[in-house]
């Protein structure tokens, strides 16, 4: 399948290593970013063809699918356009930059019946997926608590890049542009978390708009409760962790191993170690999430099923981030808007 990639940021490189990693038939045919020049480098030093717009991507008939690695404020014209052509979206996270702006994107694709899925590729992880398998089988029991913790560490010239950390283009600080993977593995693994109380900061670490702390408690549908810490300002950051206590079992995810310890003193673990981005270097993780994701979406489409990640499912997130503003503003308990 050729594939067209919006967007030459951070992220770009991955997405480049991904598909021509893939022995799937994929290829990266096309790119545009919102430099010309940059643009035509970039597809020079990659063997590829340097688009001069949108429309262009839209009205090529050799595109079947395009990657969308915008920052979220660029998105709403560019998915309007791409739907009108019936061209598929992988979206990297997040969808916008509130509840309100990404729910509008999905509607605006599934009236379409224009496939949309998001890049949340720690569910493409060995140890998530062994997890999901044993939470479903009930090997770990009624789950009682759950832990999530997103000790990351940015220095502070990340910030320093135009308009990150800033609402008008991220949305937010930590929560929506770092810990919004752990918050979508853990409601993927057991469903939407219902009510949050929680408090949302600026340390002294950082100079940004939004928050690099966050702290909330919580409540889930399956009966579970929880706490939740997400910072960019935990030197030197270490991996994000999600820890799970069952009526059976205890389970603790991190660095893309999991471990689980049963009551009766056995012990698995699954998966293979490997750094998640959580450093100084937002980029140093494996590309192989990334291609899992993306392998995943042109198989979807190719047997017109749905993705790993629909788009619908992204709003989750989304929605328990608004919520845990709201929540922040009035120091009081929110319920949080269910989707799906």
């Amino acid at each position: 399948m050729n594939i067209a990639l919006i967007g030459l940021g951070m992220v770009s490189a991955t997405h480049l290593t991904a598909i021509r990693s893939s022995d799937q038939n994929l290829k990266l045919y096309g790119v545009l970013g919102r430099d010309p020049a940059r643009t035509a480098a970039f597809a020079v030093e990659n063997r590829t063809r340097a688009y001069a717009s949108v429309a262009e991507i839209a009205g090529d008939s050799a595109i079947d699918f395009v990657i969308l690695a915008t920052p979220p404020d660029a998105r709403r014209e560019i998915v309007e356009i791409l739907v009108a052509a019936k061209k598929p979206i992988l979206m990297e996270k997040p969808v916008e930059r509130d509840f309100a702006a990404a729910t509008e994107i999905v509607k605006i694709c599934e009236t379409a019946s224009v496939p949309l899925g998001i890049v949340f590729q720690h569910r493409a992880r060995e140890a998530s997926v062994e997890l999901k398998s044993a939470i479903e089988a009930g090997t770990l029991g009624e789950i009682s608590t759950v832990d999530l913790r997103v000790p990351w560490w940015r220095n502070q010239n990340y910030y320093d890049a135009p308009g990150r950390g800033t609402y008008a283009r991220d949305g937010g600080g930590v929560m929506i542009s770092q810990a919004i993977h752990t918050l979508d593995l853990a409601m993927w693994l057991l469903g939407p978390i219902t009510s949050v109380q929680a408090m949302m900061r600026r340390t002294k670490l950082h100079m940004l708009e939004a928050e690099d702390w966050a702290g909330a408690l919580f409540e889930m549908q399956c009966g579970a409760i929880g706490s939740l810490i997400a910072t960019t300002a935990s030197y030197p950051g270490h991996a994000e962790t999600i820890t799970i206590q069952g009526t059976k079992a205890s389970a603790h995810l991190g660095s893309g191993v999991l471990t689980i310890q049963y009551f009766s003193g056995e012990v698995k673990v699954f998966g293979t170690a490997g750094a998640t981005g959580g450093g100084s270097d937002p980029m140093a993780f494996t590309h192989a999430w990334h291609q899992s994701v993306i392998e995943n979406f042109a198989s979807s489409l190719a047997k017109n099923q749905p993705p790993m990640t629909p788009g619908w499912s992204a709003l989750r997130s989304h929605a328990l981030i608004d919520a845990m503003e709201t929540a922040n503003r009035s120091g009081q308990r929110v319920e949080v808007s269910l989707c799906h």
